[in-house]
């Protein structure tokens, strides 16, 4: 058997960052927009989510960037081609979404007019005029997304899983830190 080319140290502490904090906005926003929820529960998962979001979007950037100057290591010659492509179409069709996500709930919050309370103390100029309007259509975006957002995480972890448990094949492992 070859050596699997594994990913740079770099590029997994931003998969991981990314899939953390992903993972733990999920549940915030799925609570905090159940109806009847006290405010007293609502209030924090909504500063938690949309200030997240703001790091998520800086985050899922910066990886892009570091991404064009290290590209991702081969998959081992046992992946057939078609699942080449799925792999290839999946994580940019997540980079996409992470993207819209992040860029649509801030157009919610700073045209809505809502508090960024991590950033705003940082005196940072909001680029997005106050209205209701563009708010609307940025909280209609965001709501539209989620559901295939979470499609293609429930996807990606369902193929890590598979090349983990099933296949074997040193996949999943290219994205593990080394003990």
């Amino acid at each position: 058997m070859t050596s699997i080319a594994h990913y740079k140290p770099l590029a997994k502490a931003f998969h991981w960052l990314t899939a953390l904090l992903v993972l733990l906005t999920i549940p915030a926003a799925l609570i905090m927009l159940r109806p009847g929820i006290e405010r007293s529960l609502q209030d924090p998962l909504f500063t938690f989510h949309k200030n997240i979001g703001v790091v998520i979007f800086v985050l899922v950037a910066v990886r892009l960037a570091y991404r064009l100057v290290n590209p991702p290591p081969p998959l081992p010659d046992s992946v057939p081609t078609w699942q080449r492509h799925v792999a290839s179409l999946t994580h940019w069709l997540l980079y996409g979404l992470l993207l819209a996500m992040a860029i649509s709930g801030y157009i919610r919050v700073t045209a809505g007019g809502f508090p960024l309370e991590v950033f705003d103390p940082l005196g940072l100029p909001r680029p997005v005029p106050r209205s209701e309007a563009l708010a609307e259509t940025a909280k209609s975006i965001h709501a539209a997304l989620r559901y295939p957002l979470i499609g293609l995480i429930a996807l990606h972890i369902g193929a890590a899983l598979h090349h983990a448990l099933i296949k074997r094949d040193g996949v999943f492992q290219r994205m593990l830190f080394n003990r």
